[in-house]
């Protein structure tokens, strides 16, 4: 079951799917996506974990993505006018929407003390928030505690893909505002102020179980980033998958389904 619904969040209309079956004795499982991603490029993972877990599930587009509300002037000086987001992205843009945007709206839709499950952007936005509110869980799939080269030559061979190849036109299947989704993006990975993005002493706070999962063929970062987690988060769970680029969800869905399945149920009574 689905139920798609738009809600605001200080102004801003954000696309937001219900899944999953209803259990008010169970958390919510709160989906956070991708660089590019949205509800619909999720598919129909979460709503299958969801079902499997017997567990209640929220996704949604942040600003910019999918159906939510674009974000103005994605190639102008940023500005953030009474909480909306205007203008290109800034290195701490992650942290806006970890500890800004997702507190209200969970607050605004009554959700407590969620799972975060988050890939890559969405990972690092999971960790970033599981370290200042309390969650009863964290997942996070191909996560960015900081800036390797590998993430950065990736980033810009997508730009070429967008500009000279099919990108694009496989992307705006699942953005209102392609370009603003890529630009908003893309932009703010190869600026030279986002080198020095680091959450890894940050996250030493969190306190909540959590579970990293890396693909070990994953063009977009090393195995270097769920070690460091481990190193400085140490009641971290790590899964290595053989073979897994950097959806896990979608190159390993059994192995990532069992693997979370196992984890909640030894965490969450």
């Amino acid at each position: 079951m689905e139920t798609m619904r738009i809600f605001n969040v200080s102004g801003v209309q954000l696309e937001v799917a219900i899944v999953g079956p209803a259990n008010p004795s169970a958390p919510s499982l709160v989906f956070l996506h991708e660089g590019l991603g949205s509800v619909s490029l999720w598919r129909d993972w979460p709503a299958q974990l969801c079902a499997q877990l017997h567990m209640p599930g929220l996704i949604y587009s942040r600003q910019g993505y999918g159906q939510s509300d674009a974000t103005a002037n994605v190639k102008s000086n940023s500005k953030v006018i009474n909480c909306v987001r205007q203008g290109r992205l800034q290195a701490d843009y992650m942290h806006h929407e970890a500890l800004t945007v997702l507190p209200r709206l969970l607050e605004g839709l009554g959700i407590q003390n969620p799972v975060l499950i988050g890939h890559s952007d969405g990972g690092t936005i999971a960790l970033i928030h599981a370290s200042q509110h309390p969650v009863a869980a964290c997942v996070v799939m191909a996560p960015h505690v900081m800036v390797e080269d590998i993430s950065v030559h990736a980033i810009a061979q997508a730009r070429e893909a967008f500009l000279q190849g099919s990108l694009k036109e496989r992307l705006a299947k699942f953005h209102a505002d392609v370009d603003g989704a890529f630009w908003q993006w893309n932009d703010v990975w190869l600026s030279s102020e986002f080198r020095g993005f680091d959450i890894r002493k940050e996250i030493e706070s969190m306190t909540a179980p959590l579970l990293a999962i890396q693909g070990e063929d994953d063009a977009y970062g090393t195995m270097a980033q769920i070690d460091d987690i481990a190193v400085h988060v140490p009641h971290a769970e790590r899964v290595k998958l053989a073979s897994c680029g950097h959806s896990p969800h979608r190159d390993q869905p059994a192995q990532v389904n069992a693997a979370i399945a196992q984890f909640l149920s030894t965490h969450i009574s």
